[in-house]
């Protein structure tokens, strides 16, 4: 009697000597290719990458770890409540592509801001997962940027402490803030406010920096606005304008620090909607000066003046940093600070989009 086969005998995964035998070459050959060794030609890399696609190869990384003592592997420490789509789109594609022709591979190790912002690095550098980690929303007394330091874990943050001496990539907030006031002086606004991160991160002591100066240089007056934060919701953010808006002295210019944790706009966006349910008409009453990660914003809004920061060039330049920090290299050459030159004025109004406000 002939016994039926239920299923199929597993599949033997592929190995570097499959590609090699298929391929006619040594398995050395096929390990650099794979590499992209640039020693070897263009044809030849891209014959055994395509193969290894097709066979379905994978690299061992158990066995990686145990001849190398690497895993090619970067962890980007994400907190939960940033918004996928946006801002943190941006930034994996651009670790994504700073990881182009690399060995390394990127994971995403969520935490939530709620919990203990150690334990994930704690875990990844206790277990060996990973060659290197990002990290962002940085303290200035950062107690992650320490550990790591401690434990010599390669790491990249974005921003920057106050005095550690680490890897990082930042935009310079003070440098927004200050161009974000000379924009509304130069607009005839006298009483400006700002929309700004959190007290415990380090960039909220950078942007309240330059807002100062730059009222100081502008001799323009400050209207508090330090009851919400651009971290906070969409209703809190309107409704917390709104009810600023109908004081006696209210602010007539608004520096919008980054569009909530997303960075599309969406603070931005309830400034707005705060503002034309106090009445008011943005562009002729009251001007915004926003840090956005598109240049595209003002389409949805032509009076909106913008900063632009490119984020998915961040996350190029993070996944850089962070190969040069496993690589070794001095500190000193894995510190950029991008500084902003430019405001954006409204571009002129497109017939085919489409604004509320008309």
């Amino acid at each position: 009697m002939t016994m039926r086969k239920d299923k199929d005998p597993p599949r033997k995964q592929p190995t570097l000597k499959t590609i090699a035998t298929k391929l006619g070459l040594g398995v050395t050959t096929v390990s650099r290719a794979l590499k992209d060794g640039p020693e070897l030609s263009l044809e030849t890399r891209r014959s055994v990458q395509q193969t290894a696609r097709e066979l379905g190869y994978r690299i061992n990384r158990a066995g990686l770890r145990l001849r190398t003592g690497k895993t090619n592997i970067i962890s980007l420490v994400l907190d939960t409540e940033e918004q996928i789509g946006s801002f943190v789109s941006e930034m994996i594609f651009g670790i994504t592509e700073g990881l182009t022709g690399t060995p390394y591979h990127l994971i995403v190790t969520p935490y939530s801001r709620l919990a203990d912002a150690l334990e994930p690095i704690r875990y990844l550098v206790e277990t060996g997962s990973v060659d290197g980690i990002i990290i962002s929303r940085i303290e200035p007394d950062d107690e992650r940027v320490h550990y790591m330091i401690e434990h010599d874990m390669p790491f990249v943050t974005h921003g920057r402490t106050a005095g550690l001496q680490h890897a990082y990539q930042d935009f310079d907030n003070e440098a927004f803030a200050r161009i974000g006031v000379e924009r509304l002086a130069e607009l005839g606004r006298k009483r400006i406010a700002l929309l700004a991160p959190p007290a415990g991160l380090a960039f909220f002591n950078h942007m309240r920096q330059g807002f100062l100066k730059g009222l100081a240089d502008h001799g323009l007056q400050e209207v508090p606005f330090d009851f919400v934060t651009n971290d906070d919701s969409m209703e809190e953010i309107g409704r917390a304008i709104r009810d600023l808006l109908r004081q006696p002295v209210s602010p007539d210019g608004i520096v919008s620090g980054a569009g909530g944790a997303s960075g599309t706009g969406g603070s931005t966006f309830a400034l707005i909607a705060g503002l034309e349910e106090a009445g008011l008409v943005l562009g002729r009453d009251i001007d915004i000066v926003a840090k956005q990660l598109f240049t595209s914003l003002p389409l949805f809004r032509k009076q909106i003046h913008v900063v632009h920061e490119d984020v998915r060039d961040t996350g190029r330049a993070l996944a850089k940093a962070l190969i040069g920090a496993i690589d070794g290299k001095p500190i000193s050459e894995l510190q950029n600070l991008v500084v902003p030159t430019q405001v954006i004025s409204p571009a002129p109004y497109p017939f085919w989009v489409f604004d509320p406000g008309i």
